[in-house]
């Protein structure tokens, strides 16, 4: 039986916190998983907290000295502990020991200092795991409200000069396959946020929906895609909250425009997940949040709903 490898994330954030408690939660068969964390780290967090794992899981271990643990503070020991966990689930996933990855959230900063220049981890994987010009996209997921985001870690500078026909028509094209093969989902129906707002107001704030958008639109249609928009984002998402969403998926142009409804609606269901690779990657939709790293506080929602459909899968 293959496993479901479970990275530590950053040591000094609240990821090895929330991963403790999400498997003593769960209590997952111990053929179900395996950790790639450092006994120093469970150490810590046992004589410090009292919290420890309930079962005693296969364990890959990744270089990381006692002292280096440092609550709340972004270091370069930290950065190199949550690359190399990342890269080691990469290596088992080429190797086909295991079918899913669950990522507890990292410092992107803390990796920059150990010198690995990754926008996310999302970026990491497709690194190592792409095979045939596959790419990898991050696609949100809260309980039947799923967004994809069509740009992610960029300056929003950017993303006027990126949001074209052609890169709208591939991403959805992805997106469809994966939600059939992965999620096993049909009769699919999706929806396209404007970038402008008002949906640019024909061409009063901006002409990337008559120019990029739409296009992409009708092609996608003419080819049996069920595509509806370009709609502005402030008030698409309205009927979400109102639990009245006829869309399968919802498609942003940005972070932000996509993250804010969601998490609005109901951050510690949510979670990210990376499709277009052949292994699925689940991961808690939120960060390391430093400022109450250490306290025992963490709420580990997220993490639990990540590694359930991780195993699910």
């Amino acid at each position: 039986m293959k496993k479901t490898a479970i990275t530590f994330g950053d040591p000094n954030g609240i990821s090895p916190e929330i991963t403790i408690k999400a498997l003593n939660f769960l209590d997952l068969p111990k053929n179900k998983v395996v950790l790639i964390t450092n006994k120093n780290i469970l150490d810590f967090y046992n004589e410090k907290y009292s919290l420890s794992l309930e079962k005693d899981y296969e364990i890959i271990e990744i270089p990381f000295k006692k002292e280096d643990i440092k609550p709340g503070k972004e270091t370069e020991e930290a950065g190199e502990f949550s690359f190399k966990s990342i890269v080691k689930a990469c290596v088992l996933a080429q190797n086909n020991e295991i079918d899913s990855i669950v990522t507890a959230p990292v410092s992107k900063n803390a990796m920059f200092m150990a010198g690995h220049n990754y926008s996310g981890q999302t970026e990491i994987l497709e690194q190592y795991l792409a095979q045939n010009n596959q790419k990898a996209e991050m696609l949100f997921m809260c309980n039947n409200f799923s967004i994809l985001l069509l740009t992610r870690h960029i300056a929003l500078k950017e993303v006027p000069s990126l949001i074209k026909k052609e890169m709208i028509i591939d991403k959805v094209e992805r997106l469809k396959l994966s939600l059939e093969k992965n999620f096993g989902k049909s009769d699919l129906k999706f929806a396209i946020c404007a970038l402008n707002p008002h949906a640019g107001e024909n061409g009063l704030f901006g002409n990337e929906e008559e120019d990029e958008i739409l296009p992409a639109v009708y092609y996608l249609r003419d080819n049996g895609i069920n595509i509806e928009g370009p709609f502005p984002s402030d008030t698409l998402f309205m009927e979400c909250i109102k639990k009245t969403s006829k869309y399968d998926c919802y498609i942003a142009m940005y972070h932000d425009q996509g993250l804010i409804p969601l998490k609005l609606f109901n951050r510690d269901n949510c979670v990210n997940t990376t499709i277009g690779l052949d292994i699925l990657r689940t991961s808690p939709a939120h960060g390391v949040a430093f400022d109450i790293a250490g306290t025992n506080s963490a709420n580990p929602e997220s993490m639990i709903h990540a590694i359930q459909l991780a195993v699910k899968l």
